[in-house]
This record gives C-alpha cells, sequence and structure tokens, in this order.
C-alpha cells in the first residue's frame, strides 16, 4: 500500500524544528519517531497516531478517528485518523502533537 506523499510533506513541513525526528517506511507506509519511538504514521491517506492507552478511548470518540486494526485487530493505544479530521494544518498539528507527546513520555531507544 502507497502512502500520500503529499501528507508525508505537510508533516515534514510542520516538524522542520523538532529534534529526534526520524522516518522509517514500515507497515506498508511511512512512520515518524521521536527518540525511536514511533509517534505517527501515514497509511494509504490516512493519519496513523500513536496516543496510548490512556488516551485511547478519548480520541476514539472524535469526528474521522476510528481503531486501528491493520492486523484485523484493535490495536489499543493506536488510531487511524481519517483525511477529513486534518484538512487543515491546525487539525494536522493537533494530531501530530498527540503523538509526539506520547512517543516522548517513553525511553528512548538505541
Amino acid at each position: 500500500m502507497a502512502f500520500d506523499e503529499g501528507l508525508a510533506e505537510r508533516v515534514r513541513d510542520l516538524l522542520r524544528q523538532e529534534p529526534n525526528l526520524s522516518e522509517r517506511k514500515m507497515f506498508g507506509g511511512l512512520c515518524f519517531m521521536v527518540n525511536g519511538n514511533m509517534c505517527f504514521g501515514i497509511v494509504g491517506r490516512d493519519l496513523m497516531v500513536r496516543v496510548g492507552a490512556d488516551e485511547y478511548a478519548r480520541a476514539l470518540a472524535l469526528p474521522h478517528v476510528r481503531e486501528m486494526d491493520f492486523t484485523g485487530r484493535s490495536m489499543r493505544g493506536m488510531v487511524y485518523v481519517g483525511e477529513s479530521g486534518f484538512t487543515e494544518d491546525g487539525e494536522l498539528a493537533k494530531w501530530l502533537e498527540r503523538g509526539i507527546t506520547f512517543a516522548g513520555s517513553l525511553e528512548p531507544k538505541r
């Protein structure tokens, strides 16, 4: 599955100043990591966000959000946000911040 290159560029533009951010192709898409921990990614035209178990139910209650079921079963702590949920850069930035906040709370990977 290809990922939306235009969305990838929007993410890169919004996060140019973010320290310790890296990217890697995985899950058939593109994943972004902070200190080696995945924080969000792009699968097709959807944004995949790692919100963590504590924020999972709250995130699912938001518009345009659904369970991440990449493997055929729900992956608690990760959600998909449909493209209607981040049409404006401000909306996208909020989702990216959620992922960065969670990944930043984890021990860095080496």
